[in-house]
């Protein structure tokens, strides 16, 4: 057993395979099975593993026994990985998170639960990043910025230093943050965008320099509350 102890993940699709890869391969924590919710549990094993309903995790992976990670994407701009984590939350389990070894993370930075940080991230003195919190391969978080709740970066995200990122939005493959610059919440930056000020909640930024988009970012990715 490994020191970390078991795992349960969350989740059957590609980021649950992804998540079993580096957990396995690169963490102090073993992957003992999946669970889903019993509407997409249309198989009993992935990944040479068990797959269980939600509905039986606390009979078959109580609490004490195992640790889980939530593996979802940015789907409904985060709220479906934001409502399993709060389901599993209240049911008494305790996260863990994935920091790989192949990034760069400053000793003072403080990250929070069901985190996943892949390889080549920077992550400069004094960032804090939330809980449930996704930063995908080769990202630069700079000095002092802090990413909230909620949040998926994709890839190639530059946030200068001093910047906020508002829980639960999206930044898009190759986006940049000018120093100091906050990302309100419920904000979906698209694909090389560039942030030269700070934005409103719930909105839509595209362009060089960004602007604000006529849709509701929770309209466009049909956001249910």
């Amino acid at each position: 057993m490994k020191v970390g102890g078991k795992l349960l993940i969350v989740g059957t699709s590609e980021i649950g395979a992804m998540a079993h890869q580096y957990f396995l391969h690169d963490s102090p924590y073993e992957p003992v099975a999946f669970t889903v919710d019993e509407q997409y549990l249309n198989s009993d094993s992935f990944e040479g593993l068990p797959v269980v309903g939600l509905s039986q995790i606390a009979d078959l992976y109580p609490p004490q026994d195992v640790k889980v990670f939530v593996a979802v994407g940015d789907g409904q701009l985060n709220r479906i990985r934001m409502s399993l984590y709060a389901r599993l939350a209240a049911l008494g389990y305790d996260f863990a998170s994935y920091v790989s070894s192949k990034a760069f993370v400053w000793p003072n930075v403080q990250i929070g639960r069901n985190c996943f940080i892949l390889e080549h991230n920077v992550l400069q003195p004094f960032v804090t990043i939330g809980n449930n919190v996704t930063l995908w391969s080769g990202n630069h978080i700079g000095h002092r910025s802090v990413i909230e709740d909620d949040v998926f970066i994709s890839s190639h995200v530059v946030v200068s230093g001093f910047c906020t990122v508002g829980a639960r939005s999206f930044i898009g493959v190759n986006a940049a943050m000018g120093n100091g610059v906050k990302v309100a919440p419920d904000n979906f930056i698209a694909m090389s965008s560039s942030i030269h000020a700070s934005t409103e909640a719930d909105g839509i930024y595209k362009g060089n320099p960004a602007e604000r988009q006529s849709v509701s970012a929770k309209r466009f990715c049909r956001v249910r509350e």
